[in-house]
């Protein structure tokens, strides 16, 4: 199975859309799903529901940092190189999107809602396109993975 098809599966399950990015490379992030799920939490629903930067590009930067990132932060070069490539991976969200902003992905005019998540239902998996979002950030970290191989 693919990194991508794991991320849907698990936002499916029931992860936030950051959380199903981010758990779905558990091997590369070498962390426990219980860790990964607790770092990645406060992400979902575009940062806490307030409907910023889409949950699925920040699960997306979190497993491309994690792998690419200096643990150095004096390292200025490496820096710059991840950035360089955070900007790339989230330009290929917005080009296969239109936006990496959450609710102009949900076509949303509000940018704060409820802190309460919705229940997922068939109604809001039909209404909702963030199981294909979060299928799209995590094919677009699953490529820049394979390409460091």
């Amino acid at each position: 199975m693919s990194k991508a098809d794991k991320a849907k599966e698990l936002f499916e399950g029931g992860c936030n859309c950051c959380q199903a990015v981010f758990c779905a490379f558990l091997d590369e992030n070498k962390m426990s799903m219980e860790d990964a799920l607790r770092l990645s939490a406060g992400f979902g629903g575009g940062f806490g529901r307030l409907r910023e930067v889409c949950g699925a590009v920040s699960g997306m930067t979190m497993v491309l940092s994690n792998n690419f990132a200096s643990t150095d932060p004096n390292d200025h070069e490496k820096k710059a190189a991840l950035y360089k490539l955070i900007q790339e991976a989230a330009g290929k969200f917005r080009e296969e999107n239109g936006s990496i902003i959450c609710r102009e992905l949900l076509g949303l005019s509000e940018s704060v809602s409820s802190p309460v998540p919705e229940k997922r239902t068939g109604e809001y998996y039909k209404k909702r396109p963030c199981a294909e979002l979060v299928h799209c950030a995590a094919s677009i970290a699953e490529k820049y993975l394979e390409k460091s191989e």
